[in-house]
């Protein structure tokens, strides 16, 4: 099994990024530059084409009726200006007759009429050379007609000289490019100092430590990251807290009732008598159930607060949260006989939230309400442009004001709290409430007293 290849830096990857555009751009310089050269050398050694076969031109005289081409020295010394090249030329009279020069000389493109030189390439000798063919005109009484030289000569100069100008153009840009790149590296390994401070502050950081880390100093995306660190590092904060919030509620709320139901058990083994036997069986079925209720609601606390955190907020409509609770029918064997009536009306009343948070703070209202108010009890919705509710409404005078303003706290129980009460079905409300960026409301009506779940409205053009 091949090992795993060790990552690469980001400081590499940068200067590789670096590398590859100084490379593209090296190339694409020396293209044009290649480009360029060509052109300026054709241009170059085509004039001193010219100016030869002009000098050839200018020195054909006519003798007795023949045109006679006395070659001049000018011409050849422009020529010796590329001293690696081979050259041709040809001297030929009316209708393409053979005066003087090399015979072999490509004649080229036959232009119609015209006088002015013409270019064209062709080969010499298997290789690829540059000719051009001026035409002068003779119109004398003892000749008339034109009179064509042809010069060639192999391209050799030319392409030293354009890679001349090209390494010329480019020993320049390469020094330019290895300080760009060496300035690179400064300035990368410059950006990278405040990630790797960051980087050293989280390794000495304790295990235990999730407290957010300051972001002043630090560059604008690396603030964006740290934001990001900071948003993680609050939700697990907070995770880890209901974790140890709930072994803590657990070993302190636990520890009592088992130790009742064992010395009630136990109690009830020395009993001989039949009638007491069965109170204290009774009485030990009772605490039994307290236990359960209380182990629930610790659970679905702990459930609850660990969905808020994890599960996606999504378009929920209350009206199906309260029906939902109603038809579950908890409340018959929480409460047998007790009346409880749905409020919902035909708009949807839709908020952004977790369906089962959402559910569960519900479920503990109508049970807050079951427990502690009279009957009948209703629960129903409300909608506004800016905040939605859940509510639940008994018909009793509900707790005086300084018990209201208790309420919400964990194991927080009223005076007229049942024995297995937990004291938590409010306290989880007021988290759900928090989760989802709303709030949990307590007010005493004409025909009663009410809770409510508040929680912002989702608009209508937010939904899908």
């Amino acid at each position: 099994m091949t090992e795993p290849r060790p990552p690469v830096s980001l400081v590499a990857r940068v200067l590789a990024a670096v590398i590859g555009i100084l490379v593209a751009g090296g190339l694409l310089v020396a293209g044009s530059t290649w480009f360029n050269g060509r052109q300026a050398a054709r241009q170059a050694y085509d004039r001193i084409l010219l100016g030869a076969a002009n000098d050839i031109a200018e020195s054909v005289r006519v003798q007795g009726g023949v045109p006679v081409a006395d070659l001049p020295v000018s011409a050849f010394e422009l020529l010796a200006q590329a001293p690696d090249d081979r050259i041709h030329y040809v001297v030929r009279g009316p209708a393409g007759t053979y005066l003087t020069g090399l015979d072999d000389t490509p004649a080229g493109p036959r232009g119609s009429g015209a006088v002015g030189p013409v270019y064209f390439d062709a080969q010499m000798q298997g290789e690829p050379a540059r000719y051009v063919r001026v035409t002068r005109l003779f119109a004398e009484r003892d000749f008339s007609g034109e009179v064509s030289v042809t010069v060639g000569q192999t391209l050799r100069a030319r392409q030293a000289m354009a890679l001349d100008l090209m390494l010329d153009a480019l020993w320049p840009m390469l020094l330019a490019g290895i300080a760009m790149l060496v300035m690179a590296w400064f300035v990368v390994r410059g950006a990278m100092r405040p990630l790797d401070a960051l980087s050293e502050g989280m390794t000495a950081r304790d295990p235990y430590d999730l407290t957010p880390m300051s972001t002043e100093g630090l560059p604008r995306e690396l603030q964006v990251m740290l934001g990001a660190v900071n948003r993680f590092m609050g939700r697990l904060d907070r995770q880890v807290d209901a974790m140890r919030n709930l072994i803590s509620d657990t070993a302190h709320q636990l520890r009592t009732p088992v130790a009742a139901i064992r010395v009630q058990a136990e109690t009830i083994l020395d009993i001989p008598e039949p009638e007491p036997r069965e109170r204290a069986l009774a009485r030990l079925l009772a605490r039994t159930r307290s236990l359960g209720t209380l182990l629930d609601q610790l659970l679905s606390r702990a459930l609850v607060i660990h969905r808020t955190d994890s599960a996606p907020r999504l378009p929920l409509d209350l009206r199906e949260v309260a029906l939902d609770i109603v038809e579950r029918s908890d409340h018959e064997l929480l409460s047998p006989g007790a009346e409880v009536r749905l409020v919902i009306g035909e708009e949807p009343v839709m908020v952004a939230a977790d369906a089962f948070s959402v559910t569960e703070a519900g479920r503990n209202l109508l049970s807050n309400a079951l427990k502690h108010g009279r009957a009948p009890v209703l629960i129903g919705v409300e909608g506004g442009a800016a905040e939605a509710a859940l509510w639940v409404q008994d018909a009793g005078p509900g707790p005086d004001a300084e018990t209201t303003a208790r309420l919400g706290a964990r194991f927080e129980r009223s005076q007229s709290s049942p024995e297995d009460s937990a004291g938590l079905g409010l306290s989880i409300v007021k988290a759900v409430a928090a989760a989802f960026g709303g709030r949990m409301e307590m007010a005493q009506r004409d025909d009663g007293f009410r809770v409510s779940l508040i929680l912002p409205a989702l608009q209508a053009e937010d939904t899908p």
